[in-house]
């Protein structure tokens, strides 16, 4: 990859062949094409299994999202598979079986728990990850306008999903968050450090959802997230239920989803 000067965001020309993207799992909407939800899974899973899992989800109302939003694409990009990072890793233990216990995640990381730890072994496969959702992003722009985009995450997803809109001051309609993290939070300053850009990201709104009862990421680490985007100025709704686990509360917690994405596209 590219060096980045001072932290800033500068796009990889330097991927081989072995890092270009599989292309998205694509839902197309039922109706006439509007409007776009670009959604990010978790380390460990998969675009599929997470696209059929989250469209299982239903709001007070027993609406599925696909009823809810007939005129929204959704896409769901593909993290890549890479051998995780452990506590206890040691590179002699590695065996050529590497294919078979590697794991879907946009970057490496050796505990959810403590993200803050191993920074510079989230970098480089992290800034890849931005290239990639930058890439998606910048395609739906082009076809239904920077508004009718929005970005959403769990879990490690929402991680890679913020860090991009901050590292890059790309904007789109809106940011939903579940059950995440802010990635290299001690360096976010200097990875901002452009003229304008705070001033831009700060007009888009956020939501952000976590379960007290979530075992896989804290909520504490939730509201750090939110704690920090509030201090440089954006505007954060913030949900937190008693349970729901490492997951969208239901169905309050997809009734806000669902009102926050409506707010988002009836404003346009």
């Amino acid at each position: 990859m590219q060096p980045r000067p001072d932290h800033q965001y500068v796009p990889d020309r330097t991927s081989s062949q072995n890092d270009l993207p599989i292309p998205p799992h694509t839902i197309q909407p039922t109706g006439p094409h509007k409007h776009t939800v670009i959604f990010l899974h978790g380390r460990g899973s998969d675009a599929e299994t997470f696209a059929s899992e989250i469209f299982e989800s239903q709001d007070s109302s027993s609406r599925f999202f696909t009823d809810i939003f007939p005129s929204v694409k959704w896409l769901f990009p593909r993290a890549p598979f890479r051998f995780p990072e452990r506590e206890d890793d040691d590179e002699s233990r590695r065996t050529d079986a590497k294919e078979e216990t590697s794991e879907a995640q946009w970057f490496n990381m050796t505990s959810p728990q403590r993200p803050q730890e191993d920074r510079e072994k989230q970098k480089p496969n992290l800034w890849k990850s931005v290239d990639l959702v930058m890439e998606t992003a910048k395609q739906e722009i082009d076809i239904v306008g920077m508004q009718h985009v929005v970005l959403a995450g769990i879990s490690q997803g929402c991680a890679t999903g913020i860090f991009t809109l901050l590292a890059t001051g790309m904007q789109v309609g809106g940011f939903v968050g579940l059950c995440g993290w802010l990635p290299l939070a001690e360096e976010l300053k200097s990875i901002m450090h452009v003229p304008g850009r705070e001033q831009d990201v700060t007009k888009m709104p956020v939501l952000l959802q976590h379960c007290r009862d979530d075992q896989v990421v804290p909520v504490e680490n939730g509201e750090d997230l939110r704690k920090r985007l509030e201090e440089i100025g954006m505007q954060v709704e913030w949900d937190c239920f008693d349970e729901g686990g490492h997951w969208l509360h239901k169905p309050e917690g997809m009734d806000g989803v669902v009102r926050f994405i409506q707010d988002i596209f009836n404003g346009v």
